[in-house]
């Protein structure tokens, strides 16, 4: 793909880019050399402007290991070891990495992460497919996923998770957001947000499950330890904890909502170490056999 003057203003470009574009980018050059281009000079927003403008690329970067003050490319990037960027690292396409992935922004993704070590990021992470980290994640703002999630250790994220597919977490799930997944959460320790917990499918904890105010699966929950919401509990299933079930001041346990009647006594159980407080619906079945 070729840029030229009248190829970029078609794409309605604020003023003040199109000019600089205009005096320091020559008529043909090449795609990626035209984000290069702004990356170099610092216009990387303008460089994540253009990639937004007009897709990913097949081209593939491939080096041994990666650092830089930002990066922008329209394909894939695969690096044999860590990647290290201080600002943003963006890719049209996936990243692929065998050691860590670390930037000090935003990562932001057209498909699929993996990397062999940990990802962090000081600002947001963005992935329109899977993420996938050998060890932990961290994010200091949002965290976005369009596949699943799987980490062998904990994944914290200091803003909103939304997650378009499941999760699968070796240790804990630390949300200091809203949590909104569209299938299902599951960890090795605990899964603690600050706001609200949806799944809509299952969630599973070894650990304990708490939630800072709703907490709502659209199939079973289960926590090897207590499960505690300072909202309302809403399970579409059975709701199962080692420890005890607790909902918030005022609000209900809620059980077997997506279930007929008369599969309560199989598929809407509510099992703890005492009967719940404020159980609205479903079958109490005694202590926890988790």
């Amino acid at each position: 793909m070729e840029f030229t003057k009248r190829f970029l203003r078609a794409k309605n470009p604020c003023a003040d880019g199109f000019r600089w574009f205009v005096r320091n980018v020559e008529d043909g050059s090449g795609y990626q050399a035209a984000l290069d281009t702004l990356v170099s000079a610092g216009r990387v927003e303008d460089a994540r402007w253009l990639l937004a403008q007009f897709g990913p690329t097949n081209e593939v970067l491939s080096v041994d290991s990666l650092g830089a003050e930002a990066i922008v490319f329209a394909g894939s990037v695969e690096v044999r070891g860590n990647i290290d960027v201080d600002t943003v690292i963006q890719a049209g396409r996936s990243i692929r990495a065998g050691g860590g992935l670390r930037a000090g922004r935003a990562i932001v993704v057209g498909e699929d992460i993996r990397v062999a070590g940990s990802i962090y990021s000081g600002g947001s992470l963005e992935a329109g497919g899977g993420i996938r980290a050998d060890w932990g994640i961290e994010v200091q703002e949002a965290l976005v996923c369009g596949g699943d999630m799987r980490a062998a250790w904990d994944v914290i994220c200091h803003g909103k998770l939304s997650l378009t597919g499941n999760a699968f977490v070796g240790q804990d799930l630390i949300v200091h957001g809203l949590v909104e997944c569209g299938k299902g959460l599951n960890a090795g320790g605990a899964i603690v947000g600050a706001d609200s917990i949806r799944a809509g499918q299952g969630m599973l904890a070894r650990g304990a499950i708490r939630s800072g105010m709703h907490l709502e699966a659209g199939w079973g929950l289960k926590a090897g330890e207590s499960i505690h919401a300072k909202g309302s509990i809403k399970s579409g299933e059975s709701v199962s904890a080692g420890g005890e079930i607790r909902a918030g001041a005022g609000y209900g346990v809620y059980a077997g909502l997506n279930v007929q009647l008369d599969s309560w006594e199989s598929s809407a159980q509510v099992r703890a170490q005492k009967k719940p407080e404020g159980l609205m619906s479903g079958c109490w079945a005694g202590p926890s056999v988790v």
